[in-house]
């Protein structure tokens, strides 16, 4: 795979390694590395010399979301952020992303269908016959979480950041993963408020099967990637379907019906074109700001309360 731009792809022995590798722009997704990720796990789960999958982001945090370098702060959609496609590309503003102009009409199912392809992707991970783990040091926030959540296990930095500041305006996790990681109530505490949690927490409510200081965070998680190689792939494969065919049972497929088009609707709210407008005032960073700013929590890795 040579012609990857967005990810690295490595195996070593029994285990593939997929790291997220836009360090400069916080690991933020974009179309191609949606693209290129479900190219990487289906390499791999169609390679019979891996056993286990590794998930890691370069740079200093695992991943902070849909990209900013695309946004247009006002035109366009890719995630829980603004984006302007290329022209001529599949998300040209001209064919279907010109919709999400507040200025004219909405079609939901051109937002759905474009959306649901990263769910799909994000996906790819969960329906994969070999496990998934993955690894988050520094920040896992917004669309970042779908691709950690959709992942068998995750290693989490004690001091690291992981939540869906997006719920409080303009996002709805598409993935819907977290009340099935979590269970309903601590979902709700998170999703009512856009709270995130450290590290620590994540394993403290289960979401995490380690929290490892973060000088120990790699060294914890090769042993844990190194002892699950030791299974036989079909064994890991039977224990993975057995476990999976619970979620499919509670509707998980239904619910992730439910929580992309909610995206979609999330931003054609009063708020979300209020959010909008002052992001194209006054840049998407600052509307972040401004958005987050009333919960004390811009910039920190963990809630209070």
């Amino acid at each position: 795979m040579n012609d990857l731009e967005t990810l690295t792809y490595q195996v070593t022995g029994r285990v593939a390694r997929i790291t997220l590798n836009r360090p400069e722009r916080g690991n933020g997704i974009t179309r191609r590395l949606v693209t290129e990720l479900e190219r990487c796990v289906e390499q791999a789960d169609l390679d019979p010399a891996v056993h286990v999958i590794l998930l890691a982001g370069n740079g200093k945090g695992f991943c902070g979301g849909y990209d900013l370098v695309e946004s247009a702060e006002g035109s366009g959609r890719l995630g829980d952020e603004a984006v302007a496609p290329p022209p001529g590309s599949p998300l040209d503003p001209e064919t279907t992303a010109a919709n999400h102009d507040p200025r004219r009409a909405w079609d939901p199912m051109v937002d759905h269908a474009m959306m649901s392809r990263n769910v799909r992707a994000f996906m790819s991970l969960f329906h994969c016959g070999k496990p998934v783990v993955c690894r988050v040091h520094g920040f896992c926030v917004a669309g970042g979480t779908d691709m950690a959540l959709c992942s068998d296990l995750l290693v989490i930095a004690a001091d690291a950041k992981i939540g869906y500041p997006p719920a409080r305006v303009w996002g709805s996790p598409t993935t819907a993963m977290w009340a099935y990681r979590l269970g309903p109530q601590r979902a709700k505490r998170l999703l009512f408020t856009g709270d995130s949690l450290s590290g620590a927490e994540a394993l403290e409510w289960g979401l995490a099967v380690e929290a490892p200081p973060p000088e120990r965070l790699e060294e914890r998680t090769e042993v844990l990637v190194e002892r699950i190689a030791r299974m036989p792939v079909n064994q890991l494969r039977m224990m993975k379907l057995l476990v999976n065919q619970s979620l499919y049972a509670q509707g998980l497929h239904a619910t992730q019906l439910i929580g992309t088009v909610f995206d979609g609707i999330t931003r054609h709210t009063e708020e979300g074109y209020a959010f909008q407008a002052r992001a194209a005032e006054a840049g998407f960073r600052a509307a972040v700001r401004e958005r987050d700013e009333p919960f004390g929590d811009p910039g920190s890795s963990t809630f209070k309360g």
